[in-house]
C-alpha cells in the first residue's frame, strides 16, 4: 500500500498523510485542498475558505476541469488508476 503513496508525493506539492496524500493548489482563483485515500481509493475535493483555515468538501462537478485532469494525471504517474478521481462516494 505505502509504494502507492510514495510514488504519488513525488508528483509536484503531495504530502503523505498516514495512509493518504494531500495537494493544495489553486484553480479559477479558488483555493483547493485534494485527498486521496488509499484505504479507499478515493479523491476528496475541499475549497478552502480565504482565512486559509476553513475548508468545505465540494462535489467535483464544481472544481474546474483542468484541476481535475491535472489530477488524474498525478494518479497515473503514481500508477493509480485515474479513474478512481470520478467515482463518487
Amino acid at each position: 500500500m505505502t509504494e502507492t503513496l510514495d510514488a504519488l508525493t513525488e508528483a509536484d506539492g503531495w504530502q503523505r498523510e498516514g495512509f493518504a496524500a494531500r495537494v493544495h493548489y489553486e484553480g479559477a482563483g479558488e483555493y483547493y485542498s485534494i485527498e486521496y485515500y488509499e484505504p479507499s481509493d478515493c479523491v476528496l475535493y475541499w475549497k478552502v475558505k480565504g482565512d486559509g483555515e476553513t475548508a468545505v468538501p465540494v462535489g467535483r462537478e464544481t472544481v474546474p476541469a483542468p484541476l481535475r485532469e491535472r489530477i488524474r494525471l498525478d494518479l497515473d504517474a503514481a500508477g493509480i488508476d485515474p479513474d478512481v478521481e470520478a467515482r463518487t462516494l
